[in-house]
């Protein structure tokens, strides 16, 4: 089973001044993403600031995003906790608003065990009928999802797919090898080409917020096999993305949609505004690249 193939947007979040989420604002992204030819819309996961809404918001802004695609490309939710029952209500949430899949994180913190990993993923997949994505990055919860790992909880009939952000290749060719019929998409957006190769099916994209047509035209040729205007596109792309993470994500992404006039960058605590330094290298990329800022 496969939720989409090419570029899914980990849709930003938002904001007004006082926090509270600025829904007219959320509307306008999911539209214009829409007529950029995104593929897919991925809501309240890491890029959306998921961390500091609430459970209810977390509904809400799903909730929104559903309506507002109306059926026209396919909507994952974030569903992850370090709380197995709290990822189950999360889960059991987007179910109800009517998502498409869900992107389940490992758990943080915590962590837990190998077993309890199995578990942990065994708990959510039972509680729902929807197709899971699995989200491996032992950058931010400190744990991997090991190969392994991966095609045990690929027997699970709902689990369909992996969300690779390791950086690790050899990893991900190792997944393909193991698992041939398993879904992966690349987290990373410098390593779209590569991961594709392998037989990857897209990206689930922090850069899309910025460029959607060109993830999606970047993936769109990958898949169709033309691995030259590919590479191009990612290549071209690569001084954008590397100012996209000069600092922790979502911060510096949130103000490069802001400087496109598209949101204005407001965050909730811990997360704040960006440096004087990384808004002007946002701005010079942005020019270069050739957007209107």
């Amino acid at each position: 089973m496969q939720i989409f193939e090419g570029s899914a947007v980990a849709i930003v979040t938002p904001m007004n001044q006082d926090g509270s989420v600025n829904f007219d604002q959320l509307n306008e992204l999911v539209a214009w993403h829409l007529t950029e030819g995104t593929d897919a819309i991925v809501a309240c996961g890491t890029t959306g600031e998921a961390a500091t809404l609430t459970t209810k918001e977390q509904g809400q802004v799903i909730e929104a995003v559903v309506k507002k695609v109306n059926g026209q490309v396919p909507v994952i939710a974030g569903a992850g906790s370090n709380n197995t029952a709290h990822a189950i209500e999360l889960a059991s949430q987007a179910e109800q608003a009517g998502v498409d899949g869900l992107l389940v994180v490992t758990p943080y913190y915590n962590k837990t065990s190998a077993a309890g990993l199995i578990l942990h993923y065994q708990a959510i997949a039972h509680a729902v009928k929807l197709p899971i994505i699995l989200y491996s990055v032992a950058s931010r919860t400190g744990m991997n999802i090991t190969p392994a790992q991966v095609k045990e909880l690929a027997q699970i009939e709902n689990i369909v797919g992996i969300k690779e952000a390791s950086g690790n290749l050899s990893q991900v060719a190792e997944i393909a090898a193991l698992v041939p019929d398993f879904v992966i998409y690349s987290g990373n957006d410098d390593q779209v080409v590569p991961v594709m190769a392998l037989g990857g099916k897209g990206v689930i994209s922090t850069a899309a917020n910025v460029v959607p047509k060109a993830m999606h035209d970047l993936t769109a040729a990958m898949l169709n096999g033309d691995w030259a205007t590919a590479r191009t596109l990612q290549l071209d792309l690569l001084p954008l993305i590397h100012a996209l993470f000069k600092e922790v994500n979502p911060i510096p992404v949130k103000e490069a949609v802001a400087l496109l006039g598209k949101l204005e960058a407001n965050y909730r605590l811990p997360l704040t505004q960006p440096t004087a330094e990384t808004i002007e290298e946002l701005h010079n990329e942005l020019l270069s690249y050739g957007l209107e800022v």
